[in-house]
């Protein structure tokens, strides 16, 4: 009782104005969860907007195109994030007809929506009790009742469930879980968080320990892989250059690249210019080829680091398939290449 009125009065007094904390409409709450996992609020609130903009009903998003999508989605990462929910605007604008399931347990059907997103939409849009359990919760819990418990481990999210489920008012579950989050977001922050003003500095557990450093615990991640990627921007005689499709599954599905030409390691001007002597533009004389890149530009991912070239191949003629600068800007790029594209 004490925990969860102290945590309601801390955020009435200090939440956030966010657009989609307004509605109980459960398709502004599903857009921002779906956008804001893996995403800061501050990061995700332009793309929120244009997207509310572009597609203020499920039915203006389920009848754009995919590419509409990803190029309002470039920059935001994660794509399958994207493409996922496009295709469950499409189910619940045309099989459900436009009407978002109403509870937990059918809201998991959706494609893209895990338990946190169920739970979170079942709560904000429907009042649900039920708690949402994200990496915010996780923090504000293992602190406040020191729980060492690895938060890595599928045991360990169950139990902090149940915790947060013995935790929230029955009256207003909603207000609870916003909160609880909010607070992790705002107070309760993964590194140095100021415990002198806490509202739980006198019962936090972990405070009284000297150990808010330290926890949640999280067991190591899975060692990052190193990637080489050489982009191939072609110009012909009337400056057109080409793209492809990333259509295999992996990193980027479905957005446009330069020709690419991967690696196993950091490659140099007499490896790149063989290898696109070999197999690319045969039809084409090579005028030049030019290192673009005053140094390799490494586009961190969270399971990879793309070390990334581009060079310039300059040739004769009209390149089959090509197109001018300003169609090019209209197609959905990894943000790593869309910011090349915007600094040319």
């Amino acid at each position: 009782m004490i925990f969860h009125n102290s945590l309601i009065s801390w955020y009435l007094h200090n939440k956030r104005d966010l657009p989609w904390r307004t509605t109980t409409n459960p398709y502004p709450i599903w857009l921002s969860e779906i956008m804001l996992q893996q995403t800061r609020v501050a990061q995700g609130l332009p793309y929120f907007l244009s997207f509310t903009t572009a597609f203020p009903t499920v039915f203006d998003l389920a009848n754009a195109n995919e590419e509409q999508v990803l190029k309002l989605w470039q920059g935001l990462g994660y794509y399958s994030r994207a493409r996922n929910l496009h295709k469950t605007a499409q189910h619940i604008a045309f099989d459900l007809n436009g009407v978002f399931p109403d509870n937990y347990k059918d809201l998991l059907n959706l494609k893209g929506v895990g338990e946190y997103t169920a739970a979170a939409i079942a709560s904000f849009a429907y009042n649900e009790v039920i708690p949402v359990v994200d990496g915010n919760v996780f923090r504000v819990l293992s602190r406040y009742f020191d729980i060492e418990s690895d938060i890595a481990l599928t045991a360990t999210k169950k139990e902090f469930t149940a915790l947060a489920a013995a935790l929230i008012p029955k009256d207003n579950p909603a207000l609870f879980n916003q909160a609880i989050m909010e607070f992790g977001a705002l107070q309760c922050v993964p590194k140095n968080p100021d415990c002198s003003v806490c509202v739980f500095k006198d019962s936090c557990v972990a405070l009284q320990k000297k150990k808010v450093d330290q926890l949640p615990i999280k067991s190591k991640k899975l060692k990052v892989k190193n990637r080489f990627f050489n982009y191939l921007v072609v110009q012909d005689e009337e400056n057109q250059t080409l793209i492809q499709k990333r259509t295999h599954k992996g990193i980027w599905h479905n957005l446009y690249e330069f020709p690419l030409i991967e690696t196993e390691k950091e490659e140099g001007f007499d490896y790149i210019s063989n290898a696109i002597t070999d197999d690319f533009f045969k039809t084409n004389t090579i005028t030049s080829i030019l290192e673009l890149n005053d140094k390799i530009i490494i586009h961190k991912l969270s399971h990879q680091h793309l070390h990334i070239k581009f060079w310039e191949i300059k040739i004769k003629g009209k390149v089959d398939k090509g197109i001018n600068k300003e169609v090019l800007k209209s197609f959905p790029f990894p943000i790593v290449i869309h910011n090349f594209i915007e600094k040319d």
